[in-house]
């Protein structure tokens, strides 16, 4: 083999060797759960607001989004829990567009913010301590709907993404 075929071999292989070790930085074949976490408690989330009943669809969604998108099992019984869900709901709504003759509005948007904290009762380690998810979905009464239609979706977005917030960092 001549000289300069052998040391393209070489750096090639250096190459590979450098962008196995750097260029998958950041990954990891990990769980992404705490794993010491086998099943949830979810406590009936609190609301002051006036508007009654998202706060049982909310716990609704999240028991439902747990058992399917993690490895958790939900529990109904407290003492048979290794962690406890707990949080409140606020529900708002908002004009996106209004008619500029009659000032009316055209779209407006129901808002839900979710604030929770999960903590593990065996240890008594907060895993996560009062963190706040949001989510909105528009809605216009041209197109039949209203705030109870786009609040019902807010809700099980919010509930999407509270659970989301359940898996370690990387």
């Amino acid at each position: 083999m001549d000289k300069g075929r052998q040391g393209w071999i070489l750096f090639a292989a250096a190459v590979c060797g450098i962008l196995k070790t750097i260029g998958c930085s950041g990954y990891t074949n990990r769980w992404p759960y705490p794993e010491q976490i086998r099943t949830v408690y979810v406590e009936m989330f609190d609301t002051s607001d006036f508007r009654r009943g998202y706060e049982y669809l909310l716990t609704d969604a999240v028991c439902k989004q747990i058992e399917a998108q993690t490895p958790y099992k939900i529990v109904s019984d407290r003492k048979a829990a290794d962690s406890i869900l707990s949080g409140t709901l606020r529900t708002g709504q908002g004009v996106l567009t209004v008619d500029r003759h009659t000032g009316k509005p055209l779209e407006q948007e129901a808002l839900v913010r979710v604030t929770f904290t999960w903590k593990d009762l065996r240890s008594g380690q907060v895993l996560i301590n009062q963190e706040t998810v949001a989510a909105s979905e528009p809605y216009s009464a041209f197109l039949n709907q209203d705030f109870e239609y786009s609040a019902t979706r807010a809700v099980n977005k919010a509930a999407q993404r509270l659970v989301e917030r359940m898996e370690t960092g990387w």
